[in-house]
């Protein structure tokens, strides 16, 4: 029997893959939506065609009605919270899959597999790599851990569908995925430091931003080159709602500090990140974005934080 399944979280990432598991999972059932914001569920909907989904109005009801459960949610005590709801459903989840989608620490992943076993349940983690771009357009990197068997109900929603590849850690322990995915993303947060600091010192030293961002463009196509391209046309310090939020960016710099100091190293350039993050709260709030590390850069540098 085809399974019924559902999501759960409708941020940035989540309305993406949403769209492609409408639009290409293949699904016999509606896709169950639903989102703490219910007015958002609603909302996507309205995007499909007619019969393709339907929304819940709230999360255990999403769960009771379904067979494979993903989530995408912001931050650990979100994910926590929703799968503590889930846990009391009256029926029970015993036979239930879930998937996370989540950015969180390894700690809190494995809570959450220990937590849904002890129920009755599977789980899969499955954190992303990517932008909001690429998830609209089915181009992420899905990360798998967890027992073989259970990954393996979950790839034919991943490579073709809501991502380009898969890295899979069949038969390893859940938190293994979300701990690449806390150290890969510093590689994000170092790279928007690096290119922040670059054009600062283009600018002040009048090599100017178009010829570092031509240097760029020749030896850094891709993720470089796209978010050369956002410090310079201005958009870190434009956006109603960020790309990727700067709470969100500061929870995993914390979560990758922790796991530094947990085993004994340390990331100095994740420390000094942090700090520029820190300012970027200070100046845009929640509408400030990681790209804002610019801003920033160029405010301690002497520069204002918008560049035009």
């Amino acid at each position: 029997m085809a399974p019924h399944l559902a999501w759960i979280g409708l941020g940035n990432m989540g309305r993406g893959m949403c769209k492609n598991l409408v639009e290409k999972g293949q699904l016999v059932h509606p896709l169950i939506i639903s989102n703490r914001t219910l007015q958002r569920a609603h909302d996507l909907q309205s995007k499909f065609p007619s019969g393709k989904s339907t929304v819940a109005p709230n999360v255990a009801e999403a769960a009771s009605r379904s067979d494979i459960i993903f989530t995408c949610l912001g931050d650990d005590a979100a994910i926590k919270e929703t799968i503590d709801s889930i846990t009391k459903i009256p029926r029970g989840i015993k036979g239930k899959l879930f998937v996370d989608c989540s950015t969180v620490h390894p700690d809190t992943t494995n809570a959450l597999a220990s937590t849904l076993i002890s129920h009755g349940a599977e789980f899969v983690a499955c954190p992303v790599f990517g932008a909001p771009a690429m998830a609209d357009a089915g181009q992420l990197v899905c990360v798998l851990a967890g027992p073989g068997d259970s990954v393996r109900k979950v790839l034919s929603y991943c490579k073709g569908v809501i991502s380009r590849a898969n890295i899979d850690f069949s038969d390893q322990p859940h938190g293994k995925a979300t701990l690449l995915k806390i150290i890969g993303n510093t590689f994000i947060l170092n790279m928007v430091e690096t290119l922040a600091e670059g054009h600062t010192i283009a600018e002040k030293s009048e090599l100017g931003n178009d010829n570092l961002h031509q240097f760029i463009e020749t030896m850094f196509p891709g993720p470089y080159t796209a978010y050369s391209g956002r410090l310079t046309s201005g958009d870190y310090c434009k956006r109603e709602e960020p790309l990727f939020g700067v709470d969100l960016a500061r929870k995993d710099a914390r979560h990758a500090l922790d796991l530094a100091k947990t085993h004994g190293a340390r990331m100095r350039h994740v420390e000094v990140v942090d700090g520029h993050l820190e300012d970027v709260q200070r100046h845009s709030g929640k509408k400030g974005d990681i790209a804002g590390i610019y801003g920033a850069v160029r405010q301690e540098s002497g520069l204002t934080f918008e560049n035009q």
